[in-house]
């Protein structure tokens, strides 16, 4: 059943035209992309111990461990994006046809997190004078909560540079029926702002410094539920954009403390305030994943201190997810009792 699964999922001759479709500086000449991801994938699966132990019991490799590196440490962002897109959209029919439920009917969620790779000892030559080690990227992720899929990825080999600006490639693909949701540190005009352009709706918890309000509309009743008391106002921003603010008022307090939760949200009057704080509460399911990534799969490999190597790792151990999670469902179906 994995077998047939993978081959869905990522078969080499797909991944290699993938490759061709999306390279911008790369070339195949001996070695094929789909041999650097399966490589990478018995890594990322703990099959081996690294990718230098990994090629060396490759009995037909074509060439050289140094060439190898080489290829690796040269992969482009935007391939791995195309890769772990078409990957979950290859797989989507395979699910639809398992059956799966959905958290809010008619709508599909869309959860959006940032990834940071940890400090990596495996220095690059312009950081060996250093005395702290190096982040090697990051990545945001779109993750699909219904189908337990990452559905998009947007990789970033500056691991220092702006959340708020990588999602923003992400939300050109948002569209109409979509509920997009996020962390505070996504609590900016730009990115609400795309989804407002796209169609998509969207529900962000509200952070400290939020953007200006221009007009802040009367607080109704607020009803109680069974994490503490709900309320929402109308809010006016820049631009002109009318949306929804809802508070939610917790009984006990938050693991930071936090009494007081703030959403925005420009969903439509159908859904309650009361549905949209409870929404905001499945965005920790991408907490989840993230978590079984790092304890199931191996997506953070050490001793890869190159950006683009580093994140290629990551992006395999995303696709094994994906595998991993229809397999799951597969045998839920099988064996619901």
């Amino acid at each position: 059943m994995t077998k047939v699964i993978l081959e869905q999922a990522v078969p080499a001759e797909w991944v290699d035209q993938v490759f061709e479709k999306h390279r911008q500086r790369q070339y195949p000449r001996e070695l094929l992309f789909s041999t650097i991801v399966e490589l990478m994938s018995l890594v990322s699966l703990g099959l081996r111990p690294s990718l230098h132990a990994a090629a060396r019991q490759m009995e037909d490799l074509p060439v050289s461990l140094a060439a190898l590196y080489d290829k690796v440490s040269r992969t482009e962002p935007a391939l791995l994006r195309a890769l772990v897109t078409g990957s979950a959209e290859r797989l989507a029919p395979t699910i639809k046809e398992l059956g799966h439920s959905a958290i809010l009917p008619g709508w599909q969620l869309r959860v959006v997190d940032g990834n940071h790779l940890p400090s990596s000892e495996k220095r690059l030559g312009a950081l060996r004078r250093e005395r702290g080690a190096a982040r090697p990227g990051f990545s945001v992720v779109v993750y699909d909560p219904d189908l337990d899929q990452v559905v998009d990825l947007q990789p970033c080999e500056d691991a220092y540079a702006s959340e708020r600006v990588s999602v923003l490639p992400l939300l050109e693909k948002a569209s109409a029926g979509q509920l997009w949701m996020a962390d505070r540190l996504y609590c900016t005009l730009p990115v609400m702002g795309a989804c407002e352009d796209t169609g998509a709706s969207f529900i962000i918890r509200e952070q400290s410094k939020h953007p200006r309000l221009l007009k802040e509309g009367d607080w109704q009743e607020p009803i109680a539920v069974a994490a503490g008391s709900v309320r929402e106002q109308i809010i006016e921003v820049k631009g002109g954009c009318q949306w929804r603010r809802v508070e939610l008022k917790l009984q006990k307090p938050t693991e930071s403390g936090d009494t007081t939760l703030l959403f925005w949200s420009n969903l439509p009057d159908s859904i309650s305030a009361e549905q949209i704080a409870d929404l905001y509460r499945r965005r920790w399911s991408i907490e989840g994943m993230f978590q079984r990534l790092e304890a199931v799969l191996d997506s953070e490999i050490e001793t890869l201190g190159n950006p683009k190597a580093a994140l290629l790792g990551f992006a395999s151990a995303v696709l094994a997810y994906n595998v991993l999670a229809v397999l799951k469902r597969s045998v839920e179906q099988a064996h619901r009792q």
